[in-house]
């Protein structure tokens, strides 16, 4: 059963967010379909500027006054930096909590009885799940901001302050959204965490100054390993990998045969999944939330809601790129979707 199923403060926020999106993504459609009639219309420019970053915000007919509130697109590596602090600071405060018995801090315990609307409980069963999740997100976080910094190559396209100030909270909240996850369901073996902490050194040390009260655990690790798991961390691995391949080749389109920046004119993306998709990074996106509602084994409503708010997010960005690539480049391939083969 989906246990986490409640008019919590926290799934009342993802399912707003999800339905806030959809909502975008559908006038973004029907506006496609009447071209002509909101482009002078005040409500109808300020929507696209809110949605609209990068490339696709560059055609965008606006004020001058909205311009103010542009910010670098390259500030992208600031909300992967927040993630890499944050949630790498929520993955020790957890395992402190499980290996040493340490409460959170007053704050943070607080905090999440406010947004799950269920207090803490010290008997509480240890999670191999949330700390998976906790790892593959702070892995995930770290990858982006390597991107960021030493891969992308950015032109001097803008996002508005406020997707700017949404994208710093938005990793502070998915942190948090792990550990009301965590409270909501039943935790699961420890023995696959073993396997996949040994893979970053910088856990190596963590682990064995917590290995004496690890030892103590008395309940059965190896029966309640599941495939389900197992399969996430898998499809992770592979998304995250089709993700940098998808970045490795944007970059590409801008650099020469030794790295360097020869231009920031933006071209047609060519190879990988680009032939099947116009957004494969998206795609890689959606599917990396995906297989960590597979580590929660599935049964985590609360993380759903997150994997629909996704889905919806990217897929209006997606739409966006597709649309722009479409009306810019007359050879563009008309196979292409958006950004999931065969159907968006």
């Amino acid at each position: 059963m989906w246990s986490s199923v409640g008019l919590s403060v926290i799934n009342v926020v993802w399912s707003s967010l999800a339905l806030c999106f959809l909502v975008a993504f559908c006038a973004h459609k029907v506006s496609r379909l009447l071209p002509g009639i909101f482009d002078t219309c005040p409500a109808y420019v300020l929507f696209q500027d809110l949605i609209r970053y990068g490339k696709t915000k560059q055609s965008l007919k606006r004020d001058e006054w909205l311009r103010v509130f542009d910010v670098p697109k390259r500030w992208f590596w600031h909300f992967y930096a927040v993630s890499v602090g944050w949630n790498g600071l929520l993955l020790v405060l957890y395992l402190s909590f499980i290996f040493q018995h340490q409460s959170y801090p007053l704050w943070l315990s607080d905090f999440l009885d406010i947004l799950t609307g269920a207090h803490s409980s010290d008997s509480q069963v240890p999670q191999l799940s949330t700390v998976l999740v906790q790892l593959l997100l702070w892995v995930h976080s770290l990858r982006r901001l390597l991107e960021c910094l030493f891969v992308s190559v950015y032109s001097d396209g803008a996002m508005h302050l406020v997707q700017y100030m949404f994208g710093l909270g938005y990793y502070i909240m998915l942190g948090l959204t792990i550990l009301c996850c965590d409270r909501m369901e039943k935790g699961l073996s420890w023995c696959f965490l073993c396997a996949s902490m040994c893979t970053i050194p910088w856990f190596i040390c963590f682990v064995v100054l917590m290995l004496p009260p690890f030892l103590l655990e008395r309940s059965s690790l190896l029966s309640q390993l599941d495939w389900l798991l197992v399969a996430g961390f898998l499809l992770f691995i592979w998304a995250s990998w089709l993700q940098h391949q998808s970045m490795v080749l944007l970059a590409r389109l801008r650099t020469g045969k030794s790295g360097t920046v020869e231009t920031l004119t933006h071209r047609v993306p060519k190879g990988g999944w680009f032939e099947l998709v116009s957004c494969p990074h998206y795609f890689a996106e959606l599917l990396i939330y995906i297989s960590l509602s597979f580590v929660f084994r599935g049964l985590s409503f609360t993380w759903w809601l997150v994997v629909l708010y996704v889905l919806f997010n990217q897929a209006l960005a997606g739409q966006l790129c597709h649309d722009l690539y479409i009306s810019k480049y007359k050879s563009y391939p008309r196979h292409r979707r958006a950004f999931i083969p065969f159907v968006l």
